[in-house]
């Protein structure tokens, strides 16, 4: 095999373009000082609105709602209003060091839900539930029944909780009673966590973030003054080792 002394090389190659002209080179310091005045204003002009545009750059701000006004039982008041939710997902599952994914389309009323998952358009499992009777397609053990019926209904229809006291703190409101707690901003009067306790003693676990607007229906856009306008569009729920992340593509309710 035939080596390459690269030391040999390097001072050769040197040697040959130290011999070489400026021209041959490429474009130096010296070529570029005899270049015609205009070319340097123009590159010291082109530089400068390089800067200030940078400069003039603000960074964007993620918009968040505001109901300073509104009261927490004001703003229940109209949360109750709701009959039905419809929404289309995108699921992950994580189980250990087992992840899944899909999407799935979501009707869910009080008493009833509707899921259907799909991966890469197919569609790979059913689940219903009504009145507390689960069928799902194919069977799910326990804990996944739990965080999909249990988990989504409860996230979605977060304000459906009775015989509950409140607690105020300086950013929120808390709403708990013996199974639950729920706890809500102030500002935005959207959720931001909720704890689920059963009876054998497990927690099922949500947490809430990024506020977004509800698409208008039929060109109609609920009004500015009510928090209905807005959800979280990501929903993290756990319970034991399971973990489901749910992002919410899109969002309708019917009243």
């Amino acid at each position: 095999m035939k080596r390459l002394n690269i030391s040999s090389y390097k001072k050769q190659n040197t040697a040959a373009h130290r011999s070489q002209g400026p021209e041959a080179r490429g474009l130096s310091f010296e070529r570029l000082s005899e270049s015609p005045p205009y070319l340097l204003v123009w590159l010291l002009t082109s530089v400068s609105c390089l800067f200030i545009l940078a400069s003039c750059a603000a960074p964007k701000h993620a918009e968040t709602p505001s109901y300073k006004g509104l009261t927490l039982n004001e703003a229940l008041a109209q949360y109750r209003t709701i009959s039905s939710i419809n929404g289309v997902l995108g699921l992950e599952y994580e189980k250990n060091d087992t992840v899944m994914s899909g999407d799935a389309s979501l009707s869910a009323s009080r008493d009833k839900l509707s899921l259907r998952i799909y991966y890469l358009g197919f569609l790979q499992g059913e689940v219903y539930e009504e009145n507390g009777i689960i069928r799902s397609k194919p069977k799910l053990d326990k804990n996944k029944s739990a965080l999909l019926v249990e988990g989504l209904k409860s996230s979605l229809f977060w304000w459906n909780i009775r015989d509950y006291e409140t607690v105020e703190t300086a950013a929120s409101y808390e709403l708990r009673n013996a199974n639950r707690k729920v706890i809500i901003d102030k500002e935005s009067l959207l959720p931001l966590e909720q704890t689920i306790y059963f009876e054998n003693g497990d927690r099922l676990i949500i947490s809430y973030t990024v506020p977004s607007r509800v698409a208008p229906e039929d060109g109609k856009e609920i009004p500015n003054d009510s928090p209905l306008g807005w959800y979280q569009s990501q929903i993290k729920m756990q319970l034991k080792n399971y973990v489901v992340r749910v992002n919410v593509k899109s969002y309708s309710v019917t009243r």
